[in-house]
């Protein structure tokens, strides 16, 4: 049975009240954002906003030119200046993958658990602001009947699979909350649906406003995705006061065009007391080559 948040029944007013602050913001639309794509969709979070980006980096190695990491990297090293996302949630990147992000984001710091443990395989790492925030608690779970085991499986996935969750506080205005960076399996949709449940029973405890985000690999409108939703969490590509982009799909297989009748299996989720300023997906590309198989997932959100 689907564990349901009990601050589920706030989301009507917190969208409510959401948009009726939204007046004092300006924000781009879509038109706006892609006439202007040479500079950041949503750029560097104002205020007491956040800006959160989820990234599929796809792991190196195996990739013929010229999609090797090195090639690639300088392009993802344009998204990331160019949007100075607050919060950054990777996937597939491997350590040293994850270290070169750092060295490109110069401001932020990093939590990092290779999922076969130390350095070994792909992380879900998580990146943020330091001067913007600090690190309160955080953990490794690996989506198992153990999650606690290191490199664990038993829900019918070949490949081993985790999450990474880190409390924060905003030293900007004291508040703090949850951060949860997933990577669900690619094949078994069993094992989605009870990666989705797991995250909702590692939630329900907690007090404090809450963004869910990764690499779902699973679409909207199907069992995995309606699991988070119907426990409460809201999709911020959808639920957006004023979006950068349209909906386009984040799998894009290596194809520079975006579409909006593909796959988006990168969301940002949150709480319902969380405002939704903006949200976009991020189609940069140069010369017809992408910085990665996936789009990056933009939000910009605001805290109760």
């Amino acid at each position: 049975m689907t564990t349901i948040l009990s601050r589920r029944n706030v989301i009507g007013a917190g969208l409510a009240a959401g948009a009726a602050a939204l007046a004092s913001t300006a924000l781009p639309g879509a038109a706006q954002a892609e006439e202007a794509f040479g500079g950041p969709l949503i750029g560097q979070a104002r205020g007491d906003q956040l800006h959160v980006m989820s990234f599929n980096l796809r792991y190196e190695g195996g990739d013929p030119a010229p999609r090797t990491w090195d090639e690639r990297r300088p392009l993802v090293a344009t998204v990331l200046k160019r949007e100075r996302p607050t919060i950054l949630l990777t996937q597939e990147g491997l350590y040293g993958q994850n270290q070169d992000v750092l060295e490109d984001l110069r401001d932020h710091d990093w939590i990092h658990l290779g999922r076969m443990g130390g350095s070994k395989s792909e992380a879900t790492a998580v990146f943020w602001e330091r001067k913007r925030l600090k690190v309160l608690e955080y953990d490794h779970l690996w989506l198992s009947d153990t999650p606690l085991l290191i490199a664990s499986k038993n829900w019918g996935n070949n490949v081993v699979r985790m999450l990474t969750w880190v409390r924060f506080q905003d030293l900007r205005t004291g508040r703090d909350f949850y951060v949860v960076n997933n990577h669900f399996d690619h094949q078994s949709e069993p094992a989605r649906q009870k990666g989705a449940q797991m995250n909702l029973d590692v939630i329900a405890p907690w007090t404090s406003p809450v963004i869910c985000a990764g690499d779902f690999n699973q679409v909207p409108e199907t069992p995995t995705y309606q699991i988070l939703t119907d426990g409460g969490l809201v999709d911020t590509m959808l639920a957006a006061e004023e979006p950068a982009t349209p909906v386009y799909a984040t799998w894009n297989g290596w194809d520079p065009v975006p579409t909006e009748t593909g796959r988006r299996i990168d969301w940002i989720l949150t709480t319902p007391e969380v405002r939704i300023l903006s949200a976009a997906v991020n189609t940069y590309s140069k010369d017809g080559r992408t910085p990665s198989d996936h789009w990056a997932a933009q939000a910009l959100v605001e805290l109760p």
